[in-house]
């Protein structure tokens, strides 16, 4: 017997360590801070192309001006040859460019070739006998600092940008107060007032356009939010007008169940267990139906036109209405004030209860945005009894009148072609070349799915 290698297993390979969470959070502060993530509201802010690039051309002509005018400007005012005066205009020049994209970066670069040159310019200004040159902001590294601390505001945080700008002033401080000589005429105040300005403007352009990014982004998802409330309402509805008709078929079965013994002569005892088995089974899914339907039911809600809502009714237990109430519907939407015709196109024929009753709430609630939306018009309302199923078609004029604010959340089409998803078939609404609005529905008389010859849009209401 050999004895056990003593030798500890090699352990595993250690992959690449990932940075903990917490580091993870700092680099991203510090790159939002820093101005290297910018948000959407970072410049350009133009979504079009062409202005973009003549905003980048523009910048490009005025960087090649502070660096060429600036360079001749301190070499004529400093003293300075003029190589070195345009290598430090040329470095603010560069760092204007450099703000677009790393706004804080370029601050430093703008900062520091700004108090080279007034670094090099003071040796010279004790040999001015007069009132000498501007000192230690010349002209051009003031316009430049100026369009960095814009720059630098629009992509940083007002934190940062009160760091920078504080940062600034006492550079500048530190420059006159600390380190000035000879003859000149002080730019600090003048310089620490117009960089002042220049962040307050980058400043409010920030908050303004993330203002109005927040508030885009809260509009999209109230509407998002609405739309799926009205779905989820609209489909309680269904579920509810449905439970109703299949409560009414639970209602007839029970009935049969119960009198079926009394058309057979001396029937058998299985006969009567199994009928007796039928009513009780049916009697109790009546009773679970009724308990659905107490939840599902809601309380009236207003109908200032006077049709009804769909699923709602003056009664609670009501029945559901059918085609056959459409001439009732038609009559309440003349007394509100439209001019409907209707037309019966084909041989009526009994439909499932389902497809009644979605083909009332279609037609319903079609007038309902006539009524709401195109007041004074003319409506024609075409039933069409066809072989493979029911056509509807409700098709209004131009509104006469102004329509007033819709108090309505607008997703009319969504419940009329929830209905019509539900039994197979589909729903088209589309503006009409008169200026009205069609809605056309087809409903087949099976279950089966029938693609329309135009998939449906996402239109709106008119």
């Amino acid at each position: 017997m050999t004895p056990a290698d003593p030798s500890p297993s090699p352990a595993p390979a250690e992959g690449p360590r990932l940075p903990s969470g917490g580091t993870v959070r700092l680099r991203r502060r510090l790159r939002a801070w820093l101005g290297a993530a910018p948000t959407r509201h970072a410049p350009p802010f133009s979504r079009y192309r062409w202005v973009r690039l003549l905003t980048y051309l523009f910048l490009a002509w005025a960087c090649l001006a502070i660096a060429l005018a600036g360079g001749v400007d301190a070499s004529e005012s400093y003293g300075l040859a003029y190589p070195v005066a345009l290598l430090t205009t040329s470095l603010q020049a560069v760092a204007v460019l450099l703000a677009v994209r790393r706004p804080v970066p370029a601050w430093a670069l703008s900062l520091a070739a700004a108090a080279v040159t007034a670094l090099l310019a003071r040796p010279h200004l004790e040999s001015v006998t007069s009132s000498g040159p501007n000192w230690p902001w010349s002209t051009a590294a003031l316009l430049a600092h100026m369009a960095v601390l814009l720059l630098v505001a629009l992509r940083v945080r007002p934190a940062g940008t009160v760091t920078v700008s504080a940062v600034t002033a006492l550079a500048t401080y530190v420059l006159e107060a600390g380190l000035a000589t000879g003859h000149y005429s002080g730019t600090g105040t003048v310089a620490v007032g117009l960089f002042a300005v220049a962040a307050s403007i980058g400043g409010i352009l920030r908050s303004r356009q993330q203002a109005r990014s927040e508030l885009v982004q809260q509009t999209t998802i109230t509407a998002e939010e609405r739309a799926r409330r009205t779905l989820l309402e609209e489909r309680s509805r269904i579920a509810r007008e449905l439970h109703d008709v299949v409560a009414h078929h639970m209602s007839v079965i029970s009935i049969q169940a119960q009198v079926a013994p009394h058309l057979v002569k001396e029937p058998s005892e299985e006969l009567l267990e199994n009928l007796a088995g039928i009513r009780g089974n049916a009697l109790e899914a009546l009773t679970e139906l009724r308990r659905v339907l107490g939840v599902l039911r809601s309380e009236n809600p207003e109908d200032p036109y006077g049709l009804g809502a769909p699923g709602a009714g003056a009664a609670p237990h009501a029945p559901q209405p059918t085609l056959d109430r459409l001439d009732a519907l038609i009559e309440n939407t003349r007394a509100a004030g439209l001019e409907v015709t209707a037309d019966v196109v084909g041989e009526v024929r009994p439909y499932a209860p389902g497809v009644e009753l979605s083909a009332y709430r279609i037609v319903q609630e079609a007038l309902s945005n006539a009524l709401r939306h195109a007041p004074g018009s003319r409506v024609g309302v075409e039933v069409g009894h066809r072989p493979d199923g029911l056509h509807l078609a409700v098709t209004n004029s131009p509104p006469r009148h102004p329509a007033p604010p819709s108090p309505g959340a607008g997703h009319g089409l969504l419940g009329m072609r929830e209905r019509a998803a539900m039994l197979g078939g589909h729903v088209l609404a589309r503006r009409t070349p008169g200026g009205g609005f069609s809605v056309t529905a087809f409903l087949p008389r099976d279950s089966a799915p029938t693609p329309p010859d135009q998939p449906p849009t996402g239109d709106q209401n008119p």
